[in-house]
């Protein structure tokens, strides 16, 4: 992985491993060490994605299936695209690897809005595309509203929380 895929990495797996620390506070079950590990792997397959233009979800998950993790890989899969929305009555391990995804733009912590309009801006460009990342937005808007009704503070408030939150290797 390119040291700029893997800094983002670290940074997705910190604003996952604060999210599901709240609601593993409020009483939802998380499994702490699947969220790590899917989060450090999601794009585990994306520096070579560049020059195949391979799906890194799907190809990353077939990597970490094939090397015994199928667990892991499964959340990979679906760190682009859940595969299905709010399918539990409480949030699950993938949305929020998927969330925290869609809030780290490079290695920073930025908003839903910023980070979705950057995806437009880079994977946008035809009609077709950009109805489907402008559905996927809308997507992202209403697992955000579901994630945030389960912690104490609001999504404009998570750079501040994840700064607060123990390193990735102390979990």
């Amino acid at each position: 992985m390119l040291s700029h895929i893997v800094a983002h990495s670290e940074q997705v797996c910190r604003v996952a491993l604060c999210l599901s620390s709240h609601l593993s506070a409020r009483g939802i079950r998380m499994n702490h060490e699947l969220i790590q590990a899917a989060a450090m792997l999601h794009d585990i397959t994306k520096t070579r994605s560049f020059k195949t233009k391979e799906n890194h979800a799907e190809t990353g998950a077939k990597y970490l299936s094939e090397k015994g993790f199928p667990e892991v890989g499964h959340i990979v899969a679906q760190h682009v695209r859940l595969d299905s929305y709010f399918a539990s009555q409480v949030p699950m391990e993938a949305e929020i690897v998927n969330y925290a995804d869609k809030r780290v733009l490079h290695d920073k912590i930025e908003s839903l809005t910023a980070r979705m309009g950057y995806i437009l801006e880079k994977y946008g460009g035809n009609s077709k595309h950009n109805h489907q990342i402008i559905r996927l937005w809308e997507k992202s808007k209403t697992l955000e509203a579901r994630l945030f009704a389960y912690v104490p503070f609001l999504p404009d408030q998570l750079k501040q929380m994840v700064e607060v939150n123990p390193p990735i290797d102390e979990v």
